[in-house]
C-alpha cells in the first residue's frame, strides 16, 4: 500500500454514496480480495483510486446481474475466464427464475380469486358438475357470511388448487354420500348405531374436501342442516326426514366421543 493524502482518492463512505453500495459490502469485498482500495492515508484510512472505482463499477454491474461473488472475481482476475459463457449461463438462470416468478404470479392471482370468489368455475362448469339446480351465487353468499373465518381461508386454499376434474370428484363423493344416507333412512338405520356412526364419519371425511371439520363443528352443521330452510329442503328433498335423521345421528356420534351436543361450539 502507498501512503497518500486524502485528496488522492475517495474514502469508503464517499464510494458508498457514489455507487449506492453499503459500507459493509465494501468492507466485505475488501476482506475477500474482490475489490480492495489501493491507497491508505498516513492515518491508515482506506482510499479508492480511479482504477479501484472502475473495478467496483464492474463488480456492481455483475452483482446486479445476479452473478456470485466468486464468479465475478474469476471474471475480473482470470485472463482465460469465459465471460460470455458466464453471462449466457446467467441469462438462462434468469429466464428460469422469470418463468418460476410468472408461475408464482399466476398462483397468487388464482389464490386471490379463490379468496374473493370461493369457486373458480364458470356458471356453465358449475351446472355441469353440480347439476342444473345449482345456484352459482351460493359461494358469493357464503363469502359474505363466512369470508372472515379460518374455514373460508382453508376452503379458498383448497379451491385454488382445484380445476373442473377435481371438483367433479368432490361432487361425486358428495352424491355417493347422500345416496348412502338416503338408503340408511329407507333401511330404518337408527341414529347411534354402528351403521349410522360410520356414515357420520364418512360425512366428516367428505366435508374435509372443503375444510377440516371437527366433531363439535359437525354438531353445529347438523343443527344448521335441520334448522336452515335451504339445507332442510335439500336433505328432505333427497329423502323425507333426512335432515332430522342426520342431525340426530351426528349428535349421537358426538356423545359417543364425549361431546355434549347441547354445548358444542364451532371449534
Amino acid at each position: 500500500m502507498l501512503d497518500c493524502t486524502d485528496a488522492d482518492g475517495l474514502t469508503v463512505g464517499q464510494v458508498s454514496a457514489r455507487l449506492g453500495v453499503t459500507v459493509r459490502a465494501l468492507h466485505h469485498w475488501d476482506e475477500i480480495g474482490l475489490a480492495r482500495p489501493s491507497l491508505r492515508t498516513a492515518a491508515g484510512y482506506r482510499l479508492y483510486t480511479a482504477g479501484d472505482l472502475e473495478r467496483l463499477h464492474r463488480v456492481v454491474v455483475y452483482r446486479e446481474l445476479g452473478l456470485a461473488l466468486d464468479r465475478i472475481q474469476s471474471i475480473l482476475d482470470e485472463s482465460t475466464a469465459d465471460v460470455l459463457g458466464a453471462l449466457r449461463a446467467q441469462r438462462t438462470q434468469v429466464a428460469e427464475r422469470l418463468e418460476r416468478l410468472q408461475q408464482l404470479g399466476a398462483g397468487l392471482d388464482r389464490m386471490i380469486d379463490a379468496h374473493e370468489r370461493g369457486l373458480l368455475l364458470s356458471a356453465e362448469q358449475q351446472a355441469a358438475i353440480f347439476g342444473p339446480q345449482w345456484n352459482p351465487d351460493r359461494h358469493a353468499q357464503a363469502r359474505q357470511r363466512y369470508g372472515g373465518t379460518t374455514q373460508w381461508q382453508q376452503y379458498a386454499e383448497r379451491s385454488a388448487a382445484r380445476g373442473p376434474e377435481e371438483w367433479q370428484a368432490v361432487a361425486d363423493a358428495v352424491a355417493d354420500l347422500e345416496r348412502a344416507l338416503a338408503d340408511a333412512v329407507d333401511a330404518g338405520v337408527t341414529p347411534g348405531s354402528p351403521e349410522a356412526n360410520q356414515l357420520v364419519e364418512r360425512h366428516r371425511e367428505v366435508f374435509a374436501s372443503y375444510f377440516p371439520l371437527s366433531r363439535q363443528m359437525q354438531v353445529c352443521l347438523g343443527r344448521t342442516f335441520e334448522a336452515d330452510p335451504g339445507f332442510a329442503a335439500h336433505y328432505d328433498g333427497i329423502r323425507a326426514g333426512l335432515a332430522t335423521w342426520l342431525r340426530q345421528s351426528i349428535d349421537a356420534s358426538a356423545r359417543a366421543h364425549g361431546i355434549d351436543p347441547d354445548t358444542a361450539t364451532w371449534q
